[in-house]
């Protein structure tokens, strides 16, 4: 697992290289999203990735690598909005983001390593198409908790899924990544 560990970290990097990016750019802009509107910039990127794994063509120049990052970032989003609160301003400094950012990415592997661990790597032999198929699932399952104002009967909450969409477009990146190496 030692390699899962190193190829988590190396996605890492890529996605908060750009968040980072997106900080300078922006600012915390980010901050008067309320969860609802972070679950629904999710959608629209997994939303996207399917169409074009199903359509097998793109008419923009951004491909399904990009949009898995941005799940990883949005959903980092999602959880530092559901730590904090929406705002009504860019309420928080760049300092202060990144260090939000890299407690939850953190906190993303340490429950990717104990899953992983548990589940014996399973996610290798999942098919891409699989990844983006739960992460819809977990966004529906997410607007469906908001519906409900957080409350669930027997069922995780917002973060859990949150955190499982930044570890199945992790997954995803990974076998890309994996991919790229191979055929070079």
């Amino acid at each position: 697992m030692k390699r899962t560990d190193q190829q988590f970290d190396q996605i890492a990097t890529i996605c908060h290289d750009i968040f980072t990016k997106k900080m300078i750019d922006y600012g915390s802009s980010w901050r008067i999203l309320r969860t609802q509107s972070v679950t629904d910039q999710i959608f629209i990127k997994a939303n996207r990735i399917r169409s074009i794994e199903i359509k097998g063509v793109t008419k923009v120049d951004e491909g399904i690598r990009s949009e898995l990052i941005a799940i990883v970032n949005y959903s980092i989003i999602g959880l530092i909005q559901l730590e904090l609160g929406f705002s009504v301003t860019d309420d928080i400094t760049y300092e202060q983001g990144l260090g939000l950012y890299n407690k939850y990415i953190q906190l993303a592997k340490e429950l990717m390593m104990n899953k992983n661990h548990d589940y014996n790597e399973a996610w290798r032999t999942m098919r891409m198409e699989s990844y983006t198929d739960m992460i819809l699932q977990k966004i529906y399952r997410t607007k469906q908790i908001e519906d409900n104002h957080g409350v669930t009967l027997a069922s995780e909450g917002i973060d859990a899924n949150y955190f499982d969409m930044i570890n199945y477009a992790v997954f995803g990146l990974i076998k890309m990544e994996e991919k790229t190496n191979f055929k070079n």
